[in-house]
């Protein structure tokens, strides 16, 4: 472990490993096969290249996208690592594979559909392997959000090279995932390694969305770097798009599955590259980004499960600067979800069910959010985190179980077929003409909702169909549904959230990635601007935001002192070190 030490800082400029890094890295190189699941930003990829660069042979990294297989191929180069691509993109297959019998390649990324085929098991066969890496490694488990079945294929690969070390890694699996991923890549349970699934750095907020893009673009007002925002469907990531461009005047651009392929390759390169462009996309964007300075993730609205929220926010501050995840929600969204359960095959049914009423909760707590997304994960944190829209600015919480049975009993009494507009009206005694020719103004639960309960009924009607209570019917009207009449016979209870009265909007953190009026600061990302555009690679790839903050801090004077300067390995110090010094010096 001191030669990996040696190494770590002389490849990567790092004095230190960070959380769990050096327990994995004693793993592999004493040839023990692991599991680790580490969050999104906790160094995964480090945990692999170190080894594969230490010990004899060449490092087998088993990769889903060709996109996250080539932005972790840029980091590697830079950092000095002998690392190459075998896709079906690339055209320089042949070099690669001389490289490789050569052996002169500490990494060779390839993906499942790839590395599951025999003739590349024989290709591996005649040279030495030092390590397989499977990340992503949720994608062979049923039970993980994001189920690949080529992952399911790899198990006779590995067991081939039996004595050759296995380290999958995940951000994002809970405990039965995770049994899962153990048994289907034979890794001992004794290879476990949690590191937890805490980032502390992402701010969490879920608002009702009103105007969604009214909403999002002042979060990119507040956020000025670059942003995600995901939507539910091409036609909405389209729109949304072109309308937050014409709001906000920032670069946006959007991404999605019926995109040509230039364009959506085009789309993505120019995003990696910037340092403020806002990306629109379906959840087909986003595996395949090793982006690290995301400022933000924004649902518009909600994922399919909380796996697959955390999962996706994970992408928002992965260097470990402050970031925000706002997800803006309607009661549509968890109704169209519901109604999606019915289109899932009788034995997925019950647990994609479970996962909604999951994320349902989420959505409604008045707690601390990063409270109860931890403990999805099977983790005991604190009750509150400070970092969070509920810790920062704590919401209102009222008992509407009474408010919810008027409510409830006026959806049964009309007939389960009106939607909300129509039954607001009914129980607050509006008799308009469609109400009186039904004979509904003279219904038992007609005017029985007066003074401060009427402010409940609409925050009530979207938190009824986040938790399945009501149910939309084919014509949008609703229906009873779940727990329903639980809460009808008084078996069952229904605390509400109630939202402020003015949306809440965080501050631009300006201790944050971007120091308030530093000229060095502005002067050191110019310069890395420049250079990544002239070696074609973006701006992190030169230096993350952190290390030009560290820079302009400490102002060294010399290469030495530059070179202990956290990120800056021998590699990046030769090329890049006497630019950085000549910046400083004239501050």
């Amino acid at each position: 472990m001191a030669d990996s030490l040696e190494a770590l800082h002389a490849t990567f400029g790092f004095s230190a490993f960070r959380g769990v890094q050096e327990d994995v890295v004693r793993r592999v190189l004493a040839g023990r096969s692991t599991l680790a699941v580490m969050p999104t930003g906790a160094g995964k990829s480090l945990t692999y290249q170190l080894p594969a660069m230490m010990r004899s042979g060449t490092g087998i990294v088993i990769s889903p996208l060709i996109a996250l297989m080539h932005d972790q191929l840029r980091s590697a180069l830079a950092n000095g690592i002998a690392a190459a691509t075998l896709t079906s993109v690339d055209a320089d297959r042949e070099l690669t594979i001389d490289r490789f019998l050569a052996g002169e390649l500490d990494l060779l990324y390839v993906a499942p559909e790839r590395a599951s085929q025999p003739h590349f098991r024989e290709l591996l066969s005649r040279v030495p392997i030092s390590l397989f890496a499977i990340d992503e490694a949720h994608c062979v488990s049923e039970w993980g959000h994001d189920f690949r079945p080529d992952y399911r294929l790899l198990r006779p690969l590995l067991d081939a090279f039996a004595q050759v070390p296995r380290l999958a890694l995940t951000a994002t699996a809970d405990a039965h995932t995770r049994a899962d991923i153990l048994a289907q890549l034979g890794i001992p349970e004794e290879g476990l390694i949690v590191a937890g699934f805490d980032r502390p750095n992402i701010r969490y907020a879920i608002r009702p969305r009103k105007n969604g893009t009214r909403q999002i673009a002042q979060l990119m007002a507040e956020q000025p770097g670059p942003g995600i925002v995901y939507a539910p469907t091409r036609a909405k990531v389209e729109k949304l798009a072109e309308q937050l461009a014409a709001a906000t005047g920032r670069p946006v651009r959007p991404y999605h599955a019926g995109l040509p392929p230039q364009t959506r390759a085009a789309n993505q390169a120019a995003f990696v590259a910037s340092e403020d462009m806002v990306m629109v996309a379906t959840i087909a964007f986003g595996m395949g980004i090793d982006k690290p300075d995301v400022r933000f993730v924004a649902h518009a609205g909600i994922p399919r499960s909380i796996e697959a929220y955390y999962q996706e926010t994970g992408r928002a501050g992965r260097d470990g600067d402050a970031a925000q995840a706002v997800m803006f929600w309607t009661a549509r969204d968890f109704a169209h979800a519901r109604q999606r359960l019915a289109e899932i095959e009788q034995s997925r049914r019950e647990g994609e069910k479970a996962r909604l009423d999951a994320l349902a909760l989420l959505v409604e707590t008045g707690d601390c959010r990063r409270a109860v997304l931890l403990r999805h994960f099977g983790e005991h944190p604190p009750e509150r985190c400070g970092n969070c829209d509920n810790c920062l600015d704590a919401p209102g919480v009222a008992d509407a179980t009474v408010v919810a049975q008027k409510l409830l009993s006026a959806v049964f009494r009309t007939g389960q077929s009106f939607g909300f507009g129509y039954l607001e009206k009914v129980l607050t005694g509006v008799a308009d003409e469609r109400i009186r020719q039904r004979g509904h103004d003279r219904l038992s639960v007609f005017g029985i909702v007066g003074g401060e309960e009427v402010r409940l009924l609409r925050p009530l009607a979207r938190a009824l169909q986040a938790r399945g209570s009501l149910l939309p019917t084919e014509h949008n009207g609703l229906m009873l549904g779940g727990d329903a009449r639980a809460i009808l016979k008084g078996e069952a209870t229904v605390s509400i959230v109630l939202p402020p009265k003015q949306e809440r909007r965080s501050r631009r953190d300006r201790s944050g990635p971007y120091p308030a009026d530093d000229p060095l600061f502005d002067a050191l990302r110019n310069l890395r601007r420049t250079l990544a555009q002239e070696a074609g690679v973006p701006p992190y790839v030169i230096f993350h935001d952190s290390t030009l903050r560290e820079m302009a801090a400490l102002r060294p004077a010399s290469l030495t002192a530059l070179g202990e300067i956290g990120g800056i390995g021998a590699r990046k110090l030769e090329a890049y070190g006497e630019a950085f010094l000549q910046v400083i010096r004239q501050y």
